[in-house]
């Protein structure tokens, strides 16, 4: 879909009366047609026929918070410091993820980074330096809206990279993690993977919504004409930077809830912290969750 087809769909659901209806919680809006039911595009090539219902999505999240809890007493007792990624295109449902990571963490120990643009000073440093200086200390999880990928997202796309800034990346982004790890620092890069039409009608609740309006850019707008050079520079960066010290996985997001308890269970499942409870944490479910490299060409 390009911008201008999007126009005129955005205009047609406004002429036909569609509109957004959220959930007991205010959150995870529909887009719901004249007849007052919701729009289904969350179930094209998902899994499930079914979205995970409220009740069964709270109870997991409150469990499953708590596991949170526990690695975090963790991470502060032993020292240990912890980077989360989380990628995926515009509207993939990363901050929301991020949201619920954090909502009982103590924030003296955790931290989220949302960069904007580079500075000028920044545009005349090293690419990674910015990232370094926000790195975790002893005790401490840096959760990341957004990262160093830029370059190979949209950078990549958009024109914002040169072709040998892009290369130099690609050739320095694996070196770059291997020196975190080697460091004692654990890297979990999280791609949060939402289809084209969801995605689409994602961006219309945005736009139909007056208190999400601010959530929906023009460079997002400007993306919808370039599902497919995306679609190329997100499989290019799985091919190069999934590596066995600092592997990709993928989360299936159609579905947002499903989602989000399944980033919390894989993440969870990665370390052997004290009290875990493994019944809770359990296995993280193979339909929605995989390894980058395994969803090329998906």
């Amino acid at each position: 879909m390009t911008q201008t087809d999007f126009r005129e769909y955005l205009d047609s659901l406004r002429g036909d009366g569609f509109s957004v209806r959220h959930d007991e919680h205010g959150s995870d809006p529909d887009l719901i047609d004249p007849g007052g039911r919701a729009v289904e595009s969350w179930r094209e090539q998902y899994p499930y026929e079914e979205r995970m219902g409220r009740d069964e999505y709270e109870a997991e999240k409150y469990v499953l918070q708590i596991e949170l809890l526990k690695f975090q007493y963790w991470t502060q007792d032993t020292g240990g410091r912890h980077v989360v990624l989380f990628e995926g295109r515009d509207a993939a449902g990363k901050g929301g993820t991020i949201k619920r990571f954090t909502e009982h963490l103590n924030p003296r120990a955790s931290r989220v980074v949302a960069l904007t643009k580079p500075t000028e000073t920044e545009q005349g440093q090293w690419y990674f330096q910015r990232y370094v200086s926000r790195l975790p200390t002893a005790g401490e999880i840096v959760l990341f809206d957004r990262s160093w990928y830029n370059r190979a997202g949209v950078e990549r796309v958009m024109g914002f990279a040169s072709d040998a800034e892009y290369e130099l990346f690609m050739t320095q982004a694996p070196q770059f993690e291997q020196m975190l790890v080697d460091a004692g620092i654990s890297v979990t890069k999280l791609w949060f993977s939402v289809t084209q039409a969801e995605q689409r009608t994602r961006f219309a609740i945005r736009q139909l919504d007056p208190v999400r309006q601010w959530k929906l850019s023009p460079m997002d707008i400007e993306s919808l004409d370039r599902w497919e050079d995306y679609t190329a520079a997100k499989e290019q960066m799985f091919l190069r930077t999934d590596t066995d010290h600092a592997p990709w996985t993928t989360i299936k997001s159609n579905d947002k809830k499903r989602a989000r308890i399944q980033a919390m269970r894989f993440f969870l499942s990665q370390f052997d912290y004290d009290g875990k409870d493994a019944d809770v944490v359990q296995t993280p479910d193979e339909k929605v969750v995989q390894r980058g490299l395994s969803a090329v060409g998906d």
